[in-house]
């Protein structure tokens, strides 16, 4: 693969991440917190964390791609181009709001430091 040829598929990737992410925060965020799926998906699983709330549903996707690499291994059968692009996309996309969810955390802790 050229440097050309992946700039374009990494450019193709940011560009889906943005559009998924937009689009899913109005079914999914409120007006007032884009995390809100995960705040009340800790209250549900009843977990210490909204963090490992999120695991519990990355882990759909994360099993999909496994899956997917599992069976070009043992059987050389590849996925799709639109499997691809929808598993590595929805991984990416709770990578993301996973990033977002220990940053918001930690400034918080360190906010709450600062106070005291």
């Amino acid at each position: 693969m050229t440097n050309e040829e992946f700039e374009i598929i990494k450019n193709g990737c940011i560009a889906e991440v943005n559009r998924v992410l937009h689009n899913k925060a109005s079914e999914y965020a409120s007006k007032k917190d884009r995390l809100h799926n995960f705040n009340e998906a800790k209250k549900i699983y009843r977990c210490n964390t909204r963090e490992y709330a999120l695991l519990g549903m990355f882990n759909k996707h994360l099993i999909s791609v496994i899956d997917m690499i599992l069976r070009y291994e043992q059987d050389n059968i590849l996925p799709d181009e639109n499997m691809v692009e929808e598993k590595i996309g929805d991984s990416i996309n709770y990578l993301i709001l996973l990033k977002a969810c220990f940053l918001e955390d930690i400034e918080e802790v360190e906010n709450a430091n600062e106070r005291t």
